[in-house]
This record gives C-alpha cells, structure tokens and sequence, in this order.
C-alpha cells in the first residue's frame, strides 16, 4: 500500500502473522517508509529496449546506487514493488573483522612503506541487537520488493544464521523456506586453517520465495572426473563399469592423502557403507557398477563443493582485490537457478543485490543477459563495480542480447564520506571532540558526550536508532529527578547525525523523562559549510593545441595516508585509478564520457584530443581511495 500526502510519499508493508518471532532488546515494529530522492550523477553506455508482459516497449538501464540501503530500497519500491525477480544478499556477518583492501601506487617496480598501504572498507563489528534490527527492516523491504514468483538467497555464516532464519520465517512464512544451501568452501584444495576443534569449511546460504511457487531453472552439472575415471573397464559389449574392489583401493587412497576435517563430513558413511557392502559380496559379477550414459550428468544439490573461494585462487582473473569478494561462478549458479534472460516473449528478469561490493552479481547479471540493480554505502564498492562493468561492457562476445548501458545514482545526496569507516572519525576531528574508547558515547567536548548515530552515518537519524542507544545507557551513573534538589543535569549528550526524523531530540527527552537532561541534535548536512571534514583534492586543467591537459592532480587525504608531500610527487598519474571526460557535459549528469580505465599496473594517458562540437568538459578524477575531483573547462 503507497499513499502520498503534501509533503512525502509513504509506503506502508502488510506483517506476516502466525508465525514464530525472534525478539531482541530494542526491536521495534517496521511498519512503513517514506520515499527518498535520488541524484543521477552518471551515464555509461545506451539504453536497451525490452518489452514487458503487457506488451508495451520500454528503454532499460540497469542502476547502480550509492547510499545506505535501506533508502535505496524504500527510494525503489515507488517504480520497483513487487518487479524484483531475484535477490542475493552477501550482508554483514557480523565477524568481528575490519575489512581491508591494499592501495599501491601505479607502475610501481619496487614495494616500500611510502608506495603501499592497506586502506579500511568497511567494519564488521556489531552489538547483536543492533545487528538484527539492522537486518529485519532491510528484509522487509527486500520482500516488498520480490515479484509474485521471486526468490532471495541469503548469504551467511554460522555465526547469525540460526536468528536470521528466524527472522525470514518471521517475514516470508516458515513456508516459504526452500532450502539452505552449503557451500564447501575448502573443495579442491589443501586448505589449512588453524583452528581449536572443527576447521570452519562452508558458508550458508538461505533461499526463500515470496509465494509457494517461485519461478526455479533446475540445474545439472557433469559428474566429476574422479568419478568417471572409476568407470576403466569395458565388457564384451562395450559398456564401461568398474570394479568395487578397485573402487575400495581408490578411496583409501584418497582418505590417505585426504586434508584436515573441517565441519563438511562427505566421506565418512558413504566409504564405510561401501566397504562392508563389498567385502561381503563374492560374485565378481556383482561387483561391476555399470556407467549409465544417459546418467551422464547430475542434478544440482544443496551441497555446493565445486566452487572454489579466493582464498584458494586469489590471483584469478575476476579478482578485483575487494575484501570478501565471491567468485562468478557462485552468483552464476544462482542467477541462472532462479532468473531468465529474455525469452518466449517474457522480459529478462531484474537481479537486485544491495550489499553489492566488487559487483559479482552485476558483472555475472550482465554477462547472462539479465537486468540488474545495485546499491552499496561504500563509494570504493561503487567505484570497483562501475570500473568492473565498464570493462564487461567493452567484451564484443556479450552480443545484443545484453543489457550493458547503466546509469549511477546518489540517493538523498549525501556526498560528504565517502568510506563510512573513518567517518566517525573524520566528525569528531572536525567538531574537535576528544573520542572515547570502550564507551557507549563516541567522544567528549567542554563535559559534554557525543553519540554520531547512526554507526554507518551515511543515513539520517530515526527513533529507532534512539531506541537501540537509549537501552545500553548506563543507568546507574544517573539521579532520577528529585524535587527541585537536582539542578544540573544528569547527562548532557550531543546527537550528531546527516539528517534526521521530526523531533528526535524530543523522543530523546521523553524516553528519559524520569532523568534530567540536556539533549542537543547536531545536523550535519545543515552545518556542513561550516565544518571541514577532510583535505580535498586539487588539480589543473588546460587546453593545448587542440588536446585536454591534466596538468596536475594532487589527492591531498591520499597523499596523506602515503606520508606524501608535493615535492615527492613524481607523476601525479601513479596517484590515480581512473579518469572520465564528458565533452559536453550539460551541468549534472555524466554522460557517457570517455573513460580511462587502464589495467592494474598501468598509467592514465593524462592527455586528451578533444572532439569536434565540444563545448563544456566536466573531467572526473578518481583516485586510488575512489575519492573523487571534478574540474570543469570549456572549449573557446
């Protein structure tokens, strides 16, 4: 149900009821969004036409948006609801890591202190309550999102997935469970973990539907190898089969070499059966397991070991460096699994992964001919992905049939951080608050505390974030209010956010009415003039004898973080990951510009020839941070 008032377009979900419910310190109904705006910001390559079920032609570009999801989603379902064929989800695990990724300068022979550096993407440590809140809003709109007959896989590990389920059942209807899905992530390899018991050896995936009958492509898959080579003897009449007793040679074989055990046992019961079925047979006849050739191929499983992770091949082609990428081939399995290319007249299906990363569901989206959309709170996420797409773009074997122009999106235009990670610290650096460590309050100023809320920033406040503070405050530092005796009061707290719902300062006040407090809500994005939140960027543009000249570029936090000062800058192109040119640009959107995107070890040309008909240039500058300058000139 939508409706649209005055003032903001409101979306309000239907709950599930009957179902059981996990409860959490803080939860909070989820009942409805607001409609949020997004900003085109950039264009690459052409729209393609389709046609939907209704007969009508329409143009598609696939979308990629920066912004916290759960404003990207509730921003969708104004155009999207209930259009979403398939969606897949690598979210937060809640693993107690900081993910990084290495930056090195371009072109670099030799490796020092000053030329490398590993840069934080984002954090993955959350108090349990405030993790699952976190989830159930973005699963509800996910659902909100699913057409009639779509599906949502759910990648975890083991160590949220038992209250994630819960929560899915909650959501979708325990009915509504189709599988979990095991991916042995050790397969193929020798693969050595220290660990004190089990080596961990697989991830979860949870596959859900939105109604009981999802659209499903069953998939088959060839029998291994090991598994044919058994089949080395043929009979009179030509059949291949294999003898058990060679059988029982060859597999304790491979339990002799075998690997450490981890928590996916495949060869225990089976080898063990086998075994005494054969030592009590004695008819050699009985003995020969003929190979059947039309049982050539298998049908797909839930237990996945023939996907190998990038720990095991961490220099293959598809690897862009990004922490807790996953490999095509997992994606591909599923995209096929439970969406279709266009075909019998239908339109290709719309795949939606809004913990995006690297971009492997886009990438592999792209490739099979499906329409795609992203989202990531990451801008070096968007980077990556736009980077990755564009060089898929170019392959001339993709044909037609695919839908490879795309479009970039801010939602609700916040541009001020661009790595969520270091934003608190860049905030309490620019308000001058001394931070506080092991603490519920992030910093203090002149005795009083400040809470930047919520933790990812990039998103406005709401009272739900409240909530989830205001249980964890150490009540017992506080005096209820007495009778006019208690003056001063007993906190004096700072809220900063970007952005926030009405009167949240007051929601503050009346959860803590029995207290005496001063609250104070600091709006960023109201302030932002004000404040200086990071060393920008700096460069020059000319126009010489008919070409465009970057003079120089000089990304000031880069160089900061490689202890770099102007005088150590030999060739400012080592700096900088890629660079985009709109030769007309028409004063705010990108559009498909000339890009220079060279491969890993290579230098951007740096020197342009600038077409005929040219007019406004708008140059975009992205450096190794996926921190961005834009300059702008113009053709006389």
């Amino acid at each position: 149900m939508a409706h649209e008032n005055k003032e903001q377009l409101t979306f309000e979900f239907e709950p599930i009821k009957g179902y059981p419910m996990l409860n959490w310190k803080g939860k909070h109904p989820y009942k409805s969004t607001v409609y949020y705006p997004a900003q085109l910001k950039e264009i690459f390559g052409k729209s393609k036409p389709y046609t939907d079920k209704n007969g009508n032609t329409a143009d598609w570009f696939n979308k990629i948006f920066w912004g916290d999801n759960l404003q990207v989603m509730s921003h969708l379902l104004k155009e999207f609801r209930s259009k979403i064929d398939l969606i897949y989800i690598d979210p937060p695990f809640d693993s107690k890591a900081d993910y990084k990724k290495e930056i090195k300068l371009k072109g670099q022979t030799v490796l020092n202190d000053r030329t490398i550096f590993e840069e934080k993407q984002y954090s993955d440590m959350w108090a349990n309550d405030d993790y699952l809140q976190f989830m159930y809003e973005r699963l509800i709109l996910m659902r909100e999102l699913l057409s009639e007959k779509g599906s949502i896989y759910i990648h975890l590990d083991e160590k949220r997935v038992h209250y994630i389920r819960m929560i899915l059942d909650e959501i979708f209807g325990q009915d509504k469970f189709k599988r979990e899905i095991i991916w042995d992530i050790t397969v193929l390899s020798g693969f050595k973990v220290q660990a004190q018991n089990w080596i961990r050896g697989h991830d979860i995936i949870l596959y859900y539907s939105k109604n009981d009958k999802p659209f499903f492509n069953k998939l088959h898959q060839s029998h291994r190898k090991a598994y044919l080579d058994r089949f080395n003897k043929v009979d009179e009449e030509g059949r291949k089969y294999f003898d058990g007793r060679g059988s029982i040679l060859y597999l304790d074989e491979v339990i002799k070499k075998g690997k450490p055990y981890g928590d996916v046992w495949d060869d225990i019961l089976s080898y063990q059966v086998f075994r005494k079925q054969i030592e009590e047979i004695e008819n050699i006849e009985e003995l020969k397991g003929f190979l059947k050739e039309s049982k050539a191929i298998q049908d797909i499983s839930n237990v996945w070991d023939n996907i190998m992770s990038f720990q095991q091949i961490p220099t293959a082609l598809e690897n862009v460096g990004y922490p807790t990428q996953k490999p095509e081939s997992l994606l591909e399995r599923i995209i096929r699994a439970s969406s279709n290319p266009s075909e019998n007249g239908e339109p290709a299906s719309i795949v939606f992964d809004c913990f995006m990363g690297s971009g492997t569901t886009q990438a592999v989206a792209m490739k099979l001919g499906r329409r795609f959309i992203g989202a990531d709170i990451n801008l070096g996420a968007i980077q990556t992905t736009t980077n990755r797409l564009i060089n898929i773009a170019k392959e001339t074997e993709l044909g037609d049939e695919r839908f490879t122009g795309f479009e970039v999106y801010n939602v609700n235009n916040y541009d001020v951080f661009r790595n969520p990670v270091e934003a608190k610290r860049v905030l309490l650096d620019a308000l001058e608050v001394i931070p506080l460590d092991n603490s519920v309050y992030d910093g203090e100023k002149d005795g009083r505390k400040y809470k930047i809320m919520p933790a990812d920033v990039n998103r406005i406040a709401t009272k739900g974030d409240i909530e989830g503070f205001i249980n964890n405050l150490p009540y017992k530092e506080f005096n209820k209010k007495k009778a006019e005796s208690l003056t001063k009061p007993v906190l004096e707290l700072t809220i900063v956010c970007m952005g926030h719902e009405p009167d949240l300062s007051a929601a503050i006040i009346q959860s803590l009415s029995e207290y005496n407090v001063d609250i104070q809500v600091q709006d960023v994005l109201a302030e932002r003039k004000d404040l200086h939140f990071k060393r920008t960027s700096e460069g020059t543009l000319a126009i010489e004898k008919g070409k465009l000249v970057i003079k120089s570029f000089y990304p000031l936090n880069l160089m900061q973080k490689l202890s770099m000062q102007r005088d150590n800058v030999e060739d400012w192109r080592q700096l900088v990951d890629s660079i985009m040119i709109d030769f007309n640009y028409d004063g705010a959107v990108l559009s498909e510009p000339l890009v220079d995107l060279p491969e890993k070890d290579k230098l951007v040309k740096g020197v342009y020839d600038i077409p005929t008909n040219s007019g406004k240039i708008k140059v975009k500058i992205t450096d190794l941070l996926s921190e961005s300058l834009e300059l702008e000139t113009e053709v006389k």
